[in-house]
């Protein structure tokens, strides 16, 4: 049981305006001449009222007076975006309905001009390279550290940021990756203050991270980015917090940038009618978060620190702790993150995968060449860690005899491959399809991504090389799934015409 703790808070986060706004509505009675056509749910299939409850239906209505305006907000969502910009420390907070990657999308384009050179490195999500063909602007790719034992993309280094800063002077900011898909967090303080002695930007993606203000008393787990200097940071709310699939928010952390111009951006890339169940979700995550968040979060730590120590008595799994503080870039390591090795134990992450799903019935958050990762979230208990924890023991009980595998390490896949052109003109230049076998040379004219993570290995303008399609040919091999590419199956990819 979660005890609800006085805050100190100037506004009374024990509200949630939207909510109340929309139960308020339900309640008044009025008759429904207005959109959406299922009107308040008397028009819904059963399976529609099975699906979001009679209640829910009653309450999925917008646009009214009293529910707000998400683009121009006077009333309960304004309300319910300073109240999480309190909660995080925000100067002003943005809700976002359509998921991070418009979040991310918002930010770039509400903080950069057209050739505006950006720093990115090369394990940011494909969405960053949405945002920077959205913008116009020219990435400067930068490598992140490679973990080989783990065979996996680690965090940005204090060095390499500042190499980039002092070889590309005239750019406008850097996108961080904070922290990484597998909970690892770099020295961010130091690279804010590198990029801001040097006037250029901090724009975090903290996808994973929405949770980390919360762990503030926790030690060794890693800091906001909100805390360590970030002018702008996009959190996936629904990731790890509690707040529906879709929902996010932006949170302006300076004023080293413009707040008008970014709601302006996110008013062009969210819808016009927004779900205001969507809105409300986010509005009841922060009223939790508020409330219990705290007690919540230390009892995850608990769990999977818990989980971590029995993992590694499990003869050829190993799973990621504190050591790689003292062996890597990597600052901070969020506990509630488990990078579980298998290739001790002869199998590849996606074959890892399989066997949990399908024989197990667990689902892993990501698998790669060599690792399943698994969130431990505010929502799991001892028995869901323990069933966890006997399935992984069964599964290497199983492969025992197999031989291990050699740790694969996709260097190649987070090099900084040589950009031609900006990925907006190579976006929207004339294409034309060619087998991938016969693409070396040329001029890429789409994505290659790997998902999950969601990694672009190869990017719209980028030059493709032999070496990269060697080792997208072995990530297509050990199973990884393909998208991005018009044929996923990659046999041909889109190229510019004429280069």
């Amino acid at each position: 049981m979660f005890i609800m703790r006085e805050n100190t808070f100037k506004s009374n986060q024990h509200t949630a305006p939207i909510s109340d706004a929309m139960e308020n509505y339900a309640r008044d009675g009025a008759l429904a001449f207005h959109t959406p056509g299922h009107k308040q749910g008397l028009g819904a299939h059963p399976r529609l009222k099975k699906l979001i409850t009679t209640e829910g239906l009653r309450q999925e209505v917008s646009l009214m007076e009293e529910l707000d305006d998400l683009h121009e907000p006077m009333g309960c969502i304004k309300e319910a975006e300073e109240l999480a910009a309190e909660l995080w420390g925000a100067k002003e907070t943005l809700f976002m309905i359509n998921g991070t990657t418009s979040a991310i999308q918002a930010m770039l384009m509400g903080t950069l001009q057209p050739g505006d050179k950006v720093l990115v490195p090369r394990n940011a999500h494909r969405s960053i390279i949405g945002g920077i063909i959205l913008a116009d602007a020219r990435p400067v790719y930068i490598q992140p550290e490679i973990i080989a034992s783990l065979g996996i993309p680690g965090c940005l280094s204090v060095e390499v940021v500042h190499r980039a800063v002092v070889e590309n002077p005239d750019a406008k900011a850097l996108v961080a990756v904070y922290p990484t898909y597998y909970g690892m967090a770099g020295d961010l303080k130091a690279i804010a203050a590198v990029l801001h002695e040097h006037n250029m930007l901090l724009l975090v993606d903290e996808a994973h991270g929405g949770h980390l203000k919360f762990a503030e008393h926790i030690e060794n787990m890693p800091r906001q980015a909100l805390d360590l200097g970030a002018d702008v940071v996009a959190q996936s709310t629904h990731k790890v917090l509690g707040s529906l699939t879709q929902t996010s928010m932006l949170h302006i952390g300076s004023d080293r940038v413009f707040g008008e111009k970014i709601r302006a951006a996110a008013a062009l890339l969210q819808s016009t009618s927004p779900n205001q169940l969507l809105l409300a979700s986010l509005d009841i995550a922060r009223l939790q978060m508020a409330m219990e968040g705290r007690e919540r979060l230390q009892r995850a730590v608990e769990l999977s620190q818990q989980l971590r120590q029995e993992i590694n008595t499990i003869a050829g799994l190993y799973c990621v702790g504190k050591e790689i503080l003292t062996t890597t870039q990597t600052m901070a390591l969020d506990s509630t993150r488990l990078t579980v090795q298998v290739a001790g134990i002869g199998l590849t992450g996606p074959e890892a995968e399989a066997i949990l799903r399908h024989k197990y019935k667990i689902q892993c958050e990501l698998s790669d060449n060599n690792n399943l990762v698994f969130i431990i979230s505010m929502a799991d208990d001892e028995a869901v860690c323990q069933r966890l924890l006997t399935a992984l023991r069964d599964m290497a009980a199983e492969n025992a005899g197999k031989e291990p595998l050699t740790v694969v390490v996709p260097q190649d896949l987070y090099q900084a491959n040589e950009v031609v052109v900006s990925p907006r003109q190579a976006f929207f230049s004339p294409k034309e399809r060619v087998r991938l076998s016969d693409s070396v040379g040329r001029i890429a004219g789409e994505t290659i991504s790997f998902y999950p993570p969601g990694v672009p290995v190869l990017c719209p303008g980028e030059r493709i090389t032999a070496e990269l399609l060697q080792a997208v040919r072995q990530q297509q091999s050990q199973g990884m799934r393909v998208v991005g590419p018009a044929d996923c199956s990659l046999g041909f990819i889109e190229v510019m015409q004429n280069h």
